[in-house]
């Protein structure tokens, strides 16, 4: 009989976990999932109530094998995938992969890799947890319905290769509603008033004016800021009332994801992709000594800010052993979840506070040490004794004007002296200290040193960081913990939204896509409607609900929209967006189209107007056309005529063309010197003896083109390779490389499927 197995999701668990079990267990892992949807069709039969075709991941043979090998003749499989919808999914189809009469299947969360949680989980194992599986389930559904059907959609009306997606669609909704949100901001003038004083004592304070006879006072120019100024310079400036106080600051809870991707982000400068590979990689085990790795942090995909009781007494004791009693709270404090928070793990914390960042530093790369002290010191502060602030805030009567001043000091630093987030950072830099104020009296009259008046203007909305999209995502239950990373990645990777100098901006084609899928598919991309969605999952999850039933729901209403869609959706390939813009040449009006290389503006009169040009959005989002700047010469030689060549502007960007035009058409692009990076391959468009070259993209994406562009337009993002395809003749193949197959030569001929791994 062979040995118990243990079946995990990554495979570096596997030397932690066989650290704690010893050789009475074997231990293998899946190395992710599994299964899954069949990459080349929808997989879902809709008619027998959205029953999921699940197949083995091509690639996963290799994996499979092992683990049927590994289980051998067992009766006892413990299944111990992440503890979350995901992990449970694996740990379903891991059984089922590996079912057989008389064997036992058992599910343990390992909620922290550590001796204790490990014993513990595999003592008390649990069963597969149906509700979780058909939550994760529909979600599943959920994306597979909706990408496959929309994106078709896309590809017809818009261009091929583009997706959409039931989460990452509306997250590039929120920056593109933002993004017009600053377009339209229409910014006003207003001005503030700071007085210079004084009392008998130094120092001297400065105070802002904020009222007028109790009213909240708004000065919307110079003109009426002089006037003030004018009423103020014979009044006498007394001290009204001083209020003093002595304020509570509380500590933070621990980390839950998303908080941690937003601190991160902020203090450490992480995305929050990067942060939950360093998180994982903390979780999963580090080598404190040789061969002993040992899991630093809890699990890190979680909305739950519980403690366990244990976590938090060891926290005191470091904290009396560390700070002293007065720091120290007299028994743990707790935190209330959110009431949408699942509660299935705890909150991001050390596995242990006695692994104090500076001992283990050496075992950690810088990464690991920026963020294993972020979890650390957050955790630690959270048991530590409130802060102690001095507040002060004074009036100041000028006639029937009210100055106000304030400032703070720290009485006691508690938890202070260990962690501050970065928003009690910004908000303690910006207060004033107490100490910066003389010892006043009520009643007392200040001198007045200057009145300073200062123009300002309102600011329109800031666009989103990569922490405050996460933010405004968790606020609006947009995704869950797990999904923030990736949908970050996803809304750039497919090439909707930029991210400039830290900001996110939707760039032309995000609006083209947004627009068209905001009008045929309201509520798929309405926010409160996906916010709905993420809390009927977690409705299946806690068995309130059946998981068909909200996908019968959603679909219903959903294929209403796919059908109006399908004939409704205006396409951006043919008629295009039409724009306030009028044709120079014919008066029609001229509209955003999509072409090869991308937008450009062309007449809606086309064929019998052949008008193109670039163009470009303003500040408030106005659409202005480029005309082509006037031609300059080079002192490059055309090697078919010996006449000087022009650097000319087209709508793909600038290019060599003779001047010899219209007896000599020789143009070349401008990109590596003049003429591109040959590739030694024909262009196959007809009738064109122009050469394929190397080329970038105006965002810097290379690319391969004739070299007889701007008059061929002809172009491939995948690099050719001059070998005839042996099966239907074309003059190159082009070459490929995915995650799956790795590199591999393949025919770019439609209809033609010739592939071949490449040398």
């Amino acid at each position: 009989m062979s040995k118990p197995l243990v079946i995990v999701e990554s495979p570096t668990k596997i030397r932690t976990i066989k650290k704690y079990l010893g050789k009475e267990y074997n231990v293998a892992a899946t190395v992710g999932h599994i299964k899954d949807l069949p990459a080349k069709e929808i997989g879902i039969n809709i008619e027998e109530g959205f029953k999921p075709k699940y197949t083995n991941i091509p690639g996963k043979q290799k994996v499979i094998k092992s683990l049927r090998q590994a289980a051998g003749d067992t009766t006892d499989i413990y299944l111990a995938p992440d503890p979350d919808r995901e992990g449970e999914a694996i740990a379903w189809h891991t059984a089922d992969i590996l079912k057989k009469k008389g064997r036992i299947f058992h599910r343990v969360l390992f909620h922290e890799l550590t001796q204790n949680a490990i014993h513990e989980a595999i003592k008390s194992p649990d069963k597969l947890n149906q509700n979780k599986y058909e939550a994760q389930q529909a979600r599943r559904i959920l994306d597979r319905l909706v990408g496959y059907q929309i994106s078709p959609l896309l590809w017809r009306k818009v261009k091929g290769g583009l997706s959409a997606g039931r989460v990452q669609s509306v997250a590039v909704r929120i920056i593109c509603d933002r993004e017009r949100a600053i377009q339209a901001f229409e910014s006003e003038e207003y001005w503030s008033i700071t007085a210079h004083l004084e009392d008998n004592s130094p120092p001297p304070f400065t105070a802002k004016l904020v009222k007028k006879n109790g009213n909240k006072i708004k000065i919307p120019d110079e003109k009426a800021s002089n006037g003030i100024i004018e009423e103020l310079s014979d009044e006498k400036f007394i001290v009204e009332k001083i209020q003093k106080k002595t304020v509570k600051r509380n500590p933070s809870p621990p980390f839950i994801t998303s908080k941690l991707q937003q601190e991160a982000i902020r203090k450490l400068r992480f995305s929050a992709k990067k942060t939950m590979i360093v998180a994982q990689q903390l979780y999963e085990g580090i080598e404190l000594s040789p061969g002993e790795p040992e899991g630093l942090i809890t699990y890190m995909r979680t909305d739950s800010t519980r403690i366990s009781k244990e976590a938090a007494m060891e926290a005191l004791k470091l904290v009396r052993d560390k700070f002293g009693d007065e720091y120290a709270l007299e028994k743990p404090r707790f935190f209330k979840n959110r009431k949408k928070a699942q509660d299935a793990h705890e909150a991001i914390r050390p596995t242990s506070v006695f692994n104090t960042p500076e001992k283990i530093k050496p075992f950690l790369s810088k990464d690991q040490f920026a963020l294993y002290e972020l979890v650390w010191k957050r955790f630690v502060a959270s048991q530590m004794k409130q802060a102690l602030m001095n507040k002060i805030s004074i009036s100041i009567a000028a006639g029937p004007y009210l100055f106000t001043a304030s400032g703070s000091s720290v009485a006691f630093p508690g938890f202070m002296t260990l962690y501050m987030t970065t928003d009690d950072q910004i908000e303690s830099d910006s207060q004033k200290k107490k100490d910066d104020f003389p010892e006043l009296s009520e009643g007392g009259i200040l001198k007045l040193n200057k009145l300073e008046p200062k123009q300002h203007f309102t600011m329109p909305p800031p666009r989103f960081s990569e922490a405050s999209l996460v933010k405004e995502l968790e606020e609006n239950g947009i995704g869950r913990p797990s999904t923030y990373a990736a949908i970050l990645s996803t809304i750039r990777e497919k090439g909707y939204v930029d991210l400039v100098k830290g900001y996110f901006k939707p760039n032309e084609l995000g609006f083209i896509v947004n627009d068209l899928l905001v009008k045929s598919f309201p509520d798929v991309l309405d926010v409160e409607f996906t916010a709905n969605m993420e809390n009927d999952l977690d409705r299946i999850e806690a068995a309130e609900v059946d998981y068909s039933e909200i996908l019968r729901q959603f679909y219903d209403a959903f294929e209403k929209e796919l059908e109006a869609a399908s004939t409704g959706m205006l396409s951006v390939k043919g008629i295009g967006f039409p724009t306030d813009l009028t044709c120079p040449q014919c008066n029609h009006r001229l509209h955003i189209r999509m072409g090869r290389n991308g937008q450009f503006l062309g007449c809606n009169n086309y064929p019998e107007c052949t008008y193109t040009r670039n163009y470009t959005r303003d500040e408030k989002g106005v659409v202005h056309a480029i005309e082509p700047s006037s031609d300059q010469p080079s002192d490059k030689i055309c090697d078919k005529c010996g006449k000087p060549m022009l650097i000319k502007d087209g709508r793909y960007g600038t290019f060599f063309a003779c001047s010899g035009y219209p007896d000599c058409k020789t143009t070349l692009s401008t990109n590596s010197n003049g003429s591109g990076e040959k590739t030694g391959v024909d262009c196959p468009e007809q009738d064109c003896n122009g050469e394929l070259v190397q080329r970038s993209s105006k965002r810097g994406k290379i690319f391969y083109g004739c070299s007889r562009f701007p008059d061929c337009t002809f172009a491939t993002w995948d690099k050719p390779v001059a070998k005839e395809c042996p099966e239907c003749g074309a003059k190159f193949l082009v070459e490929k490389t995915t995650k799956k197959q790795g590199t591999f030569l393949t025919c770019n001929t439609k209809g033609c499927g010739f592939k071949v791994t490449s040398e």
